[in-house]
């Protein structure tokens, strides 16, 4: 074999390396993107319930005391 066969192989092996860490650098990038994104909305779902949840209670306590004033009338 030639040395610019070589080479050439050499070549090819080395791009083909340099597309599979490229590839696996994006696919890493995106999993950290779903991850990201996955915990950003498990946050945004938790603080909704906690809201819903709290103005929840405050209207059925105003409904109570609202009750309870209306049946002392």
């Amino acid at each position: 074999m030639e040395t610019s066969e070589l080479e050439s192989k050499v070549q090819k092996l080395e791009t083909g390396l340099a597309v599979q860490e490229a590839a696996m650098a994006g696919a890493q990038a995106t999993q950290a993107a779903t991850q990201a994104g996955m915990t950003s909305t498990f946050t945004a779902t938790q603080t909704g319930t906690w809201a819903v949840m709290a103005t929840g209670s405050i209207a059925l306590l105003t409904g109570i005391f609202l009750g309870m004033a209306i049946a002392k009338d």
